[in-house]
């Protein structure tokens, strides 16, 4: 199903993804420093334009992961009624600061249309800088504009398996965890749970 994604909802999932458990019960940040949103800017080369090229700087660290915060807050508040991310759940910012700092990031960069019409196909509109490159966090927040807004959003679910954090887009009706893995210390959890009861 990833394969089917949107290239805005997988990107916009993967900068959320980058808090994730630690293993030892806490969370770890994959962006913790410069060379952290190096690696994972250069691991995205079909979504970021320039990616091989990037080198992450303070200033870039200090953007990406305060949007990053706000794409959080939004997930936190798209997967309503249920609660969101432990990892967010007692530090999520207000909604009216998770959107204006999305919507700021997006304005870094302008856009215009621009139509796409190859031969034997459709035609497609695609957004181009106006200023012919694109700011990091303008496509960054552009892509979470894109996924908020899309279809995906109505399958967004927060993990509930013990230690994750991680949010997923839920695949088929029965699903409850980002993984199996997840789903297995979930019923392990509540194995140890009704025989604590018991006992």
């Amino acid at each position: 199903m990833r394969d089917s994604i949107s290239r805005d909802t997988g990107l916009t999932l993967d900068l959320a993804l980058t808090v994730r458990h630690d293993g030892d019960g806490g969370t770890a940040d994959d962006l913790a420093d410069p060379a952290g949103l190096t690696a994972w800017v250069r691991a995205h080369p079909d979504a970021l334009p320039g990616a091989d090229r990037f080198t992450a700087d303070a200033e870039d660290l200090t953007a990406v992961r305060e949007l990053r915060a706000a794409v959080r807050a939004l997930f936190a508040r798209a997967v309503r009624p249920d609660a969101p991310s432990p990892a967010d759940a007692a530090r999520l910012l207000p909604v009216p600061e998770a959107l204006r700092r999305l919507n700021d990031a997006a304005a870094r960069t302008p856009t215009v249309p621009v139509l796409r019409w190859a031969e034997g196909s459709g035609p497609v509109a695609q957004r181009r800088p106006v200023r012919g490159e694109d700011d990091l966090t303008a496509v960054l927040a552009q892509a979470a504009i894109g996924f908020l807004a899309g279809p995906d959003r109505q399958r967004l679910r927060a993990c509930h398996a013990p230690r994750c954090v991680r949010y997923f887009l839920k695949e088929h009706p029965r699903q409850e965890w980002c993984k199996p893995s997840c789903g297995n210390r979930a019923r392990v959890a509540r194995h140890h749970e009704r025989h604590r009861r018991t006992a």
